[in-house]
């Protein structure tokens, strides 16, 4: 019940974004910021099964940057003392990766479009920094990028169809025989919502935060291991 749980959103967005919206190719070079969450926990494991030439991931401690590690990234880039741009060029000898899967948004935007190769493709999810931001766009132009994004609420159940079967074609196998996982990090009762989101805030989570009422992944109390 917690994989069920954990799974389908994580994969229908990381399916819709990185390969719709992002058009990921076999042999592209991939980065992926928030690498340790729900999110990016699931985009580092799609990203390499899908044919991603080399995978890179943005994290914050040491233990999220051995996970981000330990799920395939080839690089895993500490946001907080390292420059992600210079360790993404560095690899890539000045290249730049193909496809950028953001979900920071504000002051990464000039920063994921010099760190992008020419025809690279920008993915919005989110924007934790801040939706507004100017920028100078003349490298967009001369790099021939392209910027998108997306979200799932909106869409039609048509597109919602549309992406599950695009799912279930492509990364339900690799869920089916274990080359897929979620990364569970601990589970609130419903009751104490507020607590998840603030934990989820301080930003100390590996992967998936779920609620439940009654089921918890350690089976203990969940007041037992989250002090609430």
């Amino acid at each position: 019940m917690a994989t069920a749980a954990a799974l389908p959103e994580a994969l229908c967005t990381v399916w819709t974004n990185l390969v719709e919206r992002g058009a990921l190719r076999s042999g592209d070079g991939v980065l992926i910021h928030g690498g340790a969450s729900g999110i990016g926990s699931i985009a580092i494991q799609a990203a390499r099964l899908l044919g991603a030439a080399s995978v890179f991931a943005t994290a914050g401690s040491p233990d999220k940057l051995a996970l981000c590690s330990e799920l395939g990234a080839d690089r895993a880039i500490d946001h907080r003392n390292e420059d992600f741009v210079r360790a993404v060029k560095d690899a890539t000898g000045g290249r730049g990766v193909d496809v950028i899967l953001d979900m920071v948004g504000g002051d990464y935007l000039e920063r994921n479009i010099e760190a992008l190769a020419v025809g690279g493709r920008l993915v919005h999810i989110s924007f934790i920094a801040g939706s507004r931001i100017c920028a100078d766009l003349r490298p967009v132009m001369t790099k021939r990028l392209t910027i998108t994004g997306s979200t799932l609420r909106g869409r039609s159940t048509a597109d919602k169809a549309a992406i599950v079967a695009g799912v279930r074609a492509a990364l339900w196998p690799h869920v089916a025989d274990g080359g897929l996982r979620a990364v569970l990090d601990r589970g609130f009762a419903l009751s104490a919502a507020a607590d998840a989101h603030r934990y989820m805030h301080e930003g100390r989570h590996r992967g998936k935060i779920l609620l439940h009422t009654g089921w918890h992944p350690s089976g203990n109390d969940p007041g037992e291991e989250t002090g609430t």
